[in-house]
């Protein structure tokens, strides 16, 4: 999540640096994105990690990284920043935390690809999972896991919504 809730991946430059942040990383640690999504103030991955390896907190930590170089190019960090946050060198693009989940079964694997392609519209976004651009929603339907109309209010639609009350999400959620 970002710093503040900033909407910072409203701008479709921020994306692109996103993206060339996570290419990046993956390779320096390999690592396949099972799925996505990319909201204005924060994304959501499911990562396939090596078989030998569980690190997902330095692949986050190199994202972050990676991504506010991008964003502030040679800059230093902006004056505004708190004294707790420059002394542990942080700058205001993203939040401390993040939630981290191992996927237990095929029945977790589909609540965390549900929760992922709903977020947008949880969040008020989009009305339908199909309507937003940044999401892995449509390399699903291509796979044949989600239909086209998952989800989906057009047209009046009232469809069934996903059901996300057992997930136990941290700050980040």
């Amino acid at each position: 999540m970002t710093y503040c809730r900033t909407p910072l991946f409203s701008e479709p430059e921020n994306i692109s640096h996103l993206r060339t942040a996570v290419a990046k990383i993956r390779t320096e640690k390999p690592f396949e994105i099972l799925a996505a999504v990319i909201l204005p103030d924060h994304i959501h991955f499911l990562w396939t990690l090596p078989s030998d390896d569980s690190d997902y907190s330095q692949r986050v930590s190199r994202l972050k990284v990676l991504f506010t170089r991008l964003l502030r190019g040679k800059k230093s960090l902006p004056q505004n920043v708190s004294a707790s946050r420059r002394k542990h060198r942080e700058s205001n693009v993203w939040q401390r935390r993040f939630w981290e989940h191992t996927i237990c079964d095929e029945a977790d694997l589909a609540r965390h690809l549900d929760y992922i392609h709903y977020n947008p519209v949880k969040h008020g976004l989009v009305s339908c999972p199909h309507l937003w651009e940044y999401s892995s929603f449509h390399k699903w339907v291509k796979k044949g896991k989600y239909q086209a109309d998952w989800a989906c209010s057009c047209c009046g639609k009232k469809p069934p919504l996903p059901d996300f009350a057992h997930m136990v999400f941290g700050e980040s959620g």
